[in-house]
């Protein structure tokens, strides 16, 4: 089922899994077409698209506060009291990403600062539809709460009712969100990005969604802010011969079980390992009920590398950069000092990506096709800015004028240079 690669003789650069490409041309036409239509026609738009991809007729976009508080209510306690557990566990560690404004002295009575804000308004995608994605909600909100963004707007596809999946409203509950939009697509995000009637203008659009909601993002990013384009899910595995088959087994094909774009890799020397994940792999199929979905993504992007020792399987890794990476080793962390590219790090044959899915408390929303060489994890980070502040005295500034001055009469620029002059002077 994996297609085994070896690269004992080989260099790792040359076998690297293809990255897929995020949209095409034909997607993207469509898109533009969406956004145009958002941007003129507004509220009536929204209801146009979902008559005609959800096939729905909207009565309200704007989910009422007593239908999100109603679906907390009736919802199933034992998940209540999970979703809350969950929500302090990513609010706790999200909590230690909070960075304050800053101020140094600049010398003679002058000051350097940096100011640290949140962005006044974000919007939050969750897909739905066909399935719910509470962690989803408590991902993307979790972070902007902490950050401390004043309002936050949360949209979703309506399902066959024309409603906002309950579990989804659930999750929202529990974090306090009133702003809910029964809205999915690129129009959504075209709504989030110029605003409308019922849904405001957002400063910053995350989540994950479709390969429509993902050329929309990246087409209105400059507009608004975004999160990260994101591609199809991956694993790496970075295992040696001490691993347990059926536990890497297991994660790929949770891995896999996200849609058939998904990508599971298992990167090891051992070729005893390879055999036996297999093995494991075809065991658990027999008794999953979306296995002819993990079949295909196994068959599509499941791989096992086979190299000649660890210090290759990690140069594979940091050339592949993954979103998540599980290593499974018998000197784990020692293989952590050297990894650098990866959305994600789980440690240990106890630390499966599903627990960083739902409950450890880092976040979900990782780095995907090979961003993780210079993206991080949605964070706090994502949803502030930064503001630099300068206040120089009179003695600072005459005591730099003509430096100053000078550089810019270098560059050519002489009314830079005379702005900079006109402070030497004692009556300025």
């Amino acid at each position: 089922m994996l297609r085994t690669i070896d690269l004992r003789s080989s260099h790792s650069a040359s076998v690297l899994p293809a990255h897929s490409p995020v949209s095409d041309g034909k997607t993207e036409a469509v898109v533009r077409d969406i956004l145009r239509k958002v941007e003129a026609e507004g509220d009536e738009a929204l209801r146009f698209y979902a008559r005609k991809f959800d096939g729905v007729t909207l009565k309200s976009i704007s989910v009422p506060e007593k239908e999100i508080f109603g679906a907390l209510a009736g919802a199933d306690a034992e998940f209540v009291k999970i979703l809350r557990s969950s929500a302090r566990n990513i609010r706790a560690f999200h909590q230690h990403q909070v960075r304050s404004s800053w101020s140094i002295p600049g010398g003679k009575g002058s000051t350097l600062r940096q100011r640290i804000q949140p962005v006044q308004r974000a919007g939050v995608y969750v897909p739905g539809g066909k399935a719910a994605y509470p962690s989803t909600v408590l991902m993307n909100v979790i972070p902007a709460q902490v950050a401390g963004v004043d309002e936050i707007c949360l949209v979703s596809p309506p399902d066959k009712r024309g409603k906002v999946h309950r579990d989804v409203l659930a999750a929202a509950a529990v974090l306090g969100i009133r702003k809910i939009f029964c809205v999915g697509g690129a129009q959504a995000i075209a709504a989030l990005a110029f605003g409308t009637r019922t849904i405001p203008r957002v400063d910053v659009i995350v989540g994950p969604g479709n390969v429509f909601v993902a050329a929309a993002k990246r087409m209105v990013f400059g507009l608004v802010g975004i999160d990260a384009v994101a591609g199809p899910s991956e694993i790496v595995i970075l295992a040696d011969k001490t691993a347990n088959p059926d536990f890497l087994a297991a994660d790929m094909l949770a891995q896999s079980e996200h849609d058939e774009s998904a990508s599971s890799i298992l990167v090891t020397p051992s070729s005893r390992l390879i055999a036996d994940v297999e093995k494991c792999l075809a065991k658990y199929l027999r008794t999953l009920p979306r296995a002819e979905m993990i079949k295909k993504a196994l068959r599509r992007n499941g791989k096992a590398y086979r190299v000649k020792d660890l210090a290759q399987g990690v140069e594979l890794v940091n050339r592949i950069a993954p979103e998540h990476l599980e290593i499974v080793t018998a000197g784990d962390e020692s293989i952590l000092r050297q990894i650098r590219n990866a959305g994600s790090i789980f440690l240990g044959e106890y630390s499966p990506v599903v627990v960083g899915d739902y409950f450890a408390g880092p976040n979900h929303v990782l780095p995907t096709n090979g961003t993780a060489r210079f993206a991080s994890p949605l964070s706090v980070e994502t949803f502030v800015k930064r503001s630099s502040v300068v206040k120089f005295s009179r003695a600072m500034m005459k005591s730099v004028s003509e430096p100053v001055a000078r550089f810019a009469e270098h560059e050519g620029l002489t009314a830079h240079a005379l702005s900079a002059r006109l402070r030497e002077r004692e009556d300025a």
